[in-house]
């Protein structure tokens, strides 16, 4: 895996893709690697103009999907669009916003972060079990070694909300979420992936939503740090495309702390490989978004 890079992906044709949050950072990346690869990559944007902004600048075969993750109806509208699958990259994400709910109800950051992309998870294994060697590559984050779940209060209904607290615990729920797939759905590899430290837009959104000069200037000079959006997006790229990639492993930047580098095995708190609360999970989220997965 040594300085494994985007000229490593072998050849994507025939392969369908479906990458959310496809219209910007490293949802867009991954969209022109894999469509330069030859693979046909559904665009899930929430904007139909900024997915087709987007789709412009894709160099091979793609199409815009509409999809907002914090509508459990969306989430399911897209998923009826969808025909053959073989990839699943569970991409988009909001960081540290306020606190809100979405559609349905739930917390913005657990129920866009984690339940949206279960739901879709879920609705979309009938189209990934029908192709060999099908994959969920689901992004996490450094930020879920700050992470607990709290199975009693999941949506911060009653505890004082904390933004960085609900972010981090939406990321400890994509991990334990990707392993207990890969556990449950054995035709299907589910593996975690994380970018390190980025440049993307995540910084800005969050200090956009808390209308904070201090959270601009901080994004600011953590840009400067950063490594290039075409860096970060290399370990989900290789969780979704190499042959050497392993079912219910994390992959990562390989230096620096998981902060910047070549993708590499990342580690995982405790609290990430506890078994028994991947499947409290699954059977949560399974409740809250009222979909039964098929499973084999």
């Amino acid at each position: 895996m040594s300085r494994w890079t985007d000229a490593d992906i072998p050849d994507q044709t025939g392969r369908t893709v479906l990458v959310t949050g496809a219209n910007s950072g490293l949802g867009l990346r991954t969209a022109l690697v894999l469509a330069a690869k030859g693979a046909h990559v559904l665009m899930g944007c929430r904007s139909a103009e900024r997915g087709e902004a987007a789709r412009r600048q894709v160099r091979g075969s793609a199409e815009v999907l509409p999809l907002d993750l914090a509508d459990l109806a969306s989430v399911r509208a897209a998923a009826e669009r969808v025909g053959s699958l073989d990839v699943l990259v569970n991409n988009a994400g909001i960081m540290a916003v306020p606190h809100g709910k979405t559609a349905d109800g739930f917390e913005r950051q657990f129920g866009t972060n984690h339940l949206g992309h279960a739901a879709l998870t879920f609705l979309l294994l009938p189209a990934l079990r029908q192709r060999p060697g099908a994959r969920v590559v689901t992004v996490a984050s450094l930020m879920h070694q700050y992470g607990r779940m709290n199975f009693d209060d999941p949506n911060w209904e009653r505890r004082p909300y904390s933004s960085r607290g609900a972010y981090a615990q939406s990321k400890l729920a994509n991990i334990l979420f990707a392993r207990e797939l890969d556990r449950r759905c054995p035709d299907v590899t589910s593996l975690a992936a994380h970018p390190g430290m980025t440049a993307t837009d995540l910084t800005d959104n969050m200090a956009s939503a808390h209308n904070s000069s201090v959270l601009r200037i901080g994004g600011r000079l953590s840009h400067l740090f950063s490594q290039s959006v075409e860096m970060g997006a290399l370990p989900q790229l290789y969780a979704a495309t190499s042959p050497d990639a392993r079912g219910g492993q994390y992959y990562g930047p390989g230096g620096l702390r998981g902060l910047r580098g070549y993708p590499a095995v990342a580690g995982m708190t405790p609290a990430a490989r506890d078994d028994l609360a991947a499947s409290r999970l699954w059977e949560l989220t399974v409740k809250l978004t009222g979909i039964t997965p098929e499973l084999p």
